[in-house]
Order: structure tokens, then C-alpha cells, then sequence
């Protein structure tokens, strides 16, 4: 298959997680909405975080690597999503992921023998996380025992991307030595948080380094400068910003409700780190690495703040909802978040149609 055509359909399988996972969300917090499947209000952690952020980060490896083979990983965890929605029985959407997450691993270590970097070998270790929370998941059968390693994924990942494109502003050893110290601490809790360990050390530890990495972003990811750019650029860079303050306050929460895998302070822990994190990473990244993936333009437009914002204010509600134990309002911040997302597809949508329409590339921007 034409390598072009694939990108698009894992891409499509990627947004159609997206669009199911936020569906299966709202019902998991309360919308009286019809489930699509028996198993809907548990699919909504496999779907957001293997069947979308794991395609769409597979697949931005894929197209780096440029190889037939590096597309086994991204084609895997797409494939969960179709299997998911239709009620494949147990064990097949796990092994699915699991294959997704060893075959993406794969990409990412052998980027790593071909361009030996610190920021290589970490976004290993994401991969490596996913692949242990796969195997936790499908030993343990349960969502909570392995949602800890996929935010070690996705933090580790996102990171080192982070410090991958900012190797150009000078970051000295000392600064390297604090990265990779933060990192070592959120390792060493989710061991502590593997069955059997101590849960509770875990998350506090895990939420340590979680508050750690996020200060390092803070001081050192060249988004500090880039925002007073304008256009995309200052997008950009006001996305990651806001994303690194929501990932130190997941790692608060994480150290103040540790040992909790359900209710207000599991929502809050899990959504300022997958929403307000990652999802923000992806508002951020999405004009930059979409043309890549599509060989479609995507020109910047004022109007991505406004799902920017409102994913932000309506968060806020939901998380501040769980701190105060008020149900309505953890409801209505996650009806928001949902429609943030939808206005986010949307809009980039638009902007590539607009980017055909006037045959012009997307603005030049750096990713921070």
C-alpha cells in the first residue's frame, strides 16, 4: 500500500478514537447518552490513549523513519479501535496495543541506534512503559493497575521530543543531569506502582517526578521565548506552556490522592495529565506535524485559540469539580473538554481546506 494512502487511515483511525473515546467519557461521567457498545464505559481509557495518542505518536515515528516496516507498531493500535467498537471479546484490543506498543518501541530504539541522543533514549523508555502497561493490563485485567505506566509513556515521550527540539538553545550537562533525574524519579514510582508494590509510595513518587519534569520544561523548553513570537509560533508555544503547568498539576494530584484508583481525585489526577497535558501537546504539534503525515498544508488561523481556551476553562471546571467532590460541575467541565476537542478537529479541518483553496503552504513556524 502507498505509504501516503496509510498515513491517512491510521490517521482516520486515530480521530475516530478520539471521537469514541470522548463519546465513551462523557457516559463514564454521567451523560445519559446511549452506549455504543456493553463494554463503552470502560473503553474510554484504551481508546484515548492506545487507539488515539498511540496512533498519532506511532505514526509521527513512522513517517520519520520513512520505512514500510515502522508502520507495523501505528497499523497495530489503529487496528484496536475498529476491534474495540465492535465488541471484539477479550483478550484481542489488549494484544492489539501490546503489538502497537512493541512495534512503536521498536521504531523509536532503532532511531536511536541511527541518531544516538539523550532524547532518543528517553522517548525509548516511553515506549518501553507502554509496553509494560500493556502487559500489566492484559495480565491484570484492569484499566487502573496499568494507567500509571501509559502516563509514563506519554510524559517520557512528549519530553523527550521536547528536549530532542530544543538540543539547539544551549542546554548544558547540569541541565541534562536535572532531566534526567526527574525522569529516574517518575521511574522509580511507577515501579512502586506495578501489582504488588506499594501503590501509595508510587503515585507520591511518580508525582514528585511528574512536578519535577514540569518545572524543567518550564526553565528550559525554548517555549519561554518563542511566545513572544506571533502567528503559529506564539500558538505553538503558548499551547506547550500551558501543557507543562497542567502535567506539575497532575503530579500534585497525584501526590495528594495517592492510593486512589477511583472517583473525583482519580478523575483529576488522570485528566489534568491526558487532557491538559498530552491533549494540549496535540493542539500544539498538530500544525507543524500534520503536513507530514497528510502532505496537506495546514495554515495557522487566530481561531485555534478558541479551542485552546476553552479546553483550558472548561478543565479548570472539571478539575476543580473534583477537588470540591461536585458532580454537576465535573459533568459540565467534561461536556467542555468534549467540545474543545470536536471544535479542535474542526478547525484544523478547515484550515486544510482553506490551505487547497488558496494553494498555499502552511506558515513556517518553529515546533516551540
Amino acid at each position: 500500500m502507498n505509504l501516503h494512502r496509510l498515513n491517512v487511515i491510521l490517521l482516520a483511525l486515530g480521530l475516530l478514537a478520539l471521537l469514541a473515546g470522548m463519546w465513551a467519557g462523557l457516559v463514564r461521567i454521567g451523560w445519559d447518552w446511549p452506549a455504543l457498545i456493553p463494554e463503552f464505559f470502560a473503553a474510554h481509557g484504551p481508546l484515548m490513549v492506545g487507539g488515539f495518542l498511540g496512533t498519532l505518536i506511532g505514526l509521527e515515528r513512522a513517517v520519520a523513519l520513512g520505512r514500510p516496516w515502522a508502520y507495523i507498531g501505528p497499523a497495530a493500535a489503529g487496528l484496536s479501535v475498529p476491534a474495540l467498537l465492535v465488541g471484539a471479546p477479550w483478550p484481542v484490543v489488549p494484544i492489539l496495543l501490546l503489538l502497537g506498543s512493541i512495534g512503536i518501541g521498536v521504531d523509536f530504539f532503532a532511531l536511536v541506534v541511527i541518531y544516538p541522543s539523550w532524547s532518543g533514549w528517553t522517548m525509548g523508555l516511553g515506549a518501553l512503559c507502554w509496553v509494560v502497561g500493556n502487559v500489566v493490563w492484559l495480565a491484570e485485567r484492569s484499566v487502573p493497575a496499568a494507567v500509571f505506566w501509559w502516563i509514563g509513556f506519554l510524559v517520557l515521550t512528549i519530553a523527550g521530543e521536547r528536549l530532542e527540539l530544543n538540543r539547539s538553545s544551549g542546554l548544558t550537562g547540569w541541565s541534562r543531569l536535572l532531566f534526567g533525574l526527574a525522569a529516574g524519579v517518575l521511574l522509580v514510582g511507577l515501579l512502586f506502582c506495578l501489582p504488588g508494590g506499594n501503590l501509595v509510595l508510587g503515585m507520591r513518587v511518580s508525582g514528585v517526578g511528574l512536578s519535577a519534569m514540569a518545572v524543567w520544561l518550564l526553565v528550559y523548553d525554548m517555549a519561554r521565548s518563542t511566545v513572544r513570537q506571533r502567528g503559529l509560533t506564539r500558538f505553538v508555544a503558548a499551547s506547550l506552556l500551558l501543557g507543562f503547568v497542567w502535567l506539575g498539576t497532575s503530579g500534585i494530584l497525584a501526590f495528594a490522592y495517592a492510593g486512589q484508583l477511583f472517583g473525583f481525585g482519580y478523575d483529576a489526577i488522570l485528566h489534568s495529565l491526558f487532557l491538559g497535558f498530552a491533549v494540549t501537546m496535540i493542539f500544539a504539534h498538530a500544525p507543524v506535524i500534520f503536513p507530514g503525515i497528510t502532505g496537506q498544508a495546514v495554515p495557522f488561523r487566530p481561531s485555534f485559540y478558541s479551542y485552546l481556551i476553552l479546553l483550558h476553562l472548561a478543565l479548570i471546571l472539571r478539575i476543580g469539580s473534583d477537588v470540591a467532590q461536585w458532580h454537576t460541575g465535573q459533568m459540565w467541565g467534561g461536556l467542555g473538554n468534549a467540545t474543545a476537542l470536536l471544535l479542535f478537529v474542526v478547525s484544523i479541518v478547515m484550515a486544510v481546506r482553506a490551505g487547497r483553496a488558496g494553494g498555499r503552504s502552511s506558515e513556517v513556524a518553529t515546533p516551540g
